[in-house]
């Protein structure tokens, strides 16, 4: 009878946030280690389709950088780098289509979509979803680089998503964008997601990662905010107080906030129901960003 209680307890802490929720769209940004281990990809699923069971419409956006290494080294295609960035030929390109749109946004729909038809998965050239154009981004010294295609968004559609979401279905996103002549490019899928969230109105967008979530001393473990505003954000960023690592997804969280998001969290996705947990309890894990 005491676990019979304490199930209970745990669905009424989620009643409030249920409420919150329900009709709102937030976007869930997949990658790190949860998208490569079998259980955390199964769990990662079944959140997402508990979400849009309950009034919730979740939007998953996903890159695929480690798979896309993977076949590049199976292939013997050198995986090079200009400025500490990736490099994509137009070799390259059609792999990224391969691992992003065949491979990876195939298998989370297919996860997803054993609760059910539910998912489907778009790439950005989907109904024009993603405008893309050429990305072109300053060294050091303040000298341009060039990434070959890789792209950032000029433009979002969001009426494919809007339809899919009234049809009460969950769109899956794969970050490659078309430009107007129809070349396709990589994008970086930190900034898709957050661009993506300030274009659909979303009220919340998640980053899962491989980390627990903001430090202030990335040095000390114990040193995780759990909450912070965006002012303080901009500080952390400004003074150099975030890992290399995370500076992309910090980005992308005030850039999200800035277009009109209420609150931008980054969470461990390697903790098992990481987005549950933080969207209904009420402690909640990670480190979240609030507009206000």
């Amino acid at each position: 009878m005491e676990n019979l209680v304490l199930k209970a307890k745990v669905l009424m802490e989620a009643l409030p946030y249920i409420k919150r929720y329900w009709g709102k769209r937030v976007v869930i940004k997949y990658g790190g280690n949860a998208m490569e281990k079998p259980e955390l990809q199964r769990n990662f699923a079944s959140d997402i389709v508990l979400m849009r069971y309950v009034g919730i419409n979740p939007i998953v956006v996903h890159g695929g950088g480690p798979q896309i290494s993977q076949l590049m080294h199976r292939m013997g295609k050198e995986v090079r780098f200009v400025a500490g960035q990736r490099y994509t030929d137009e070799e390259g390109i059609e792999m990224v289509k391969m691992v992003l749109v065949g491979k990876v946004n195939k298998d989370i729909v297919s996860m997803i979509n054993r609760h059910g038809p539910l998912a489907v998965g778009l790439s950005g050239d989907d109904g024009g979803l993603i405008l893309a154009r050429k990305r072109h981004p300053l060294d050091m010294d303040g000298s341009p680089v060039d990434l070959g295609f890789v792209g950032e968004v000029a433009k979002i559609n969001t009426q494919i998503i809007d339809d899919l979401i009234a049809g009460e279905f969950i769109p899956v996103i794969a970050t490659v964008g078309a430009d107007e002549n129809g070349q396709s490019f990589n994008i970086n899928a930190d900034a898709v997601a957050a661009e993506l969230a300030v274009a659909v109105k979303a009220d919340k967008i998640i980053f899962l990662t491989n980390v627990e979530g903001i430090y202030s001393d990335p040095s000390q473990p114990t040193s995780l905010i759990s909450q912070l505003s965006l002012e303080e954000c901009r500080r952390l960023l400004s003074g150099g107080r975030i890992g290399e690592g995370m500076i992309p997804k910090v980005e992308a969280c005030v850039q999200a906030l800035e277009g009109g998001v209420s609150r931008a969290h980054i969470l461990n996705g390697t903790v098992q129901h990481a987005v549950l947990l933080e969207i209904f309890t009420d402690e909640g894990i990670g480190s979240m960003i609030a507009a206000g």
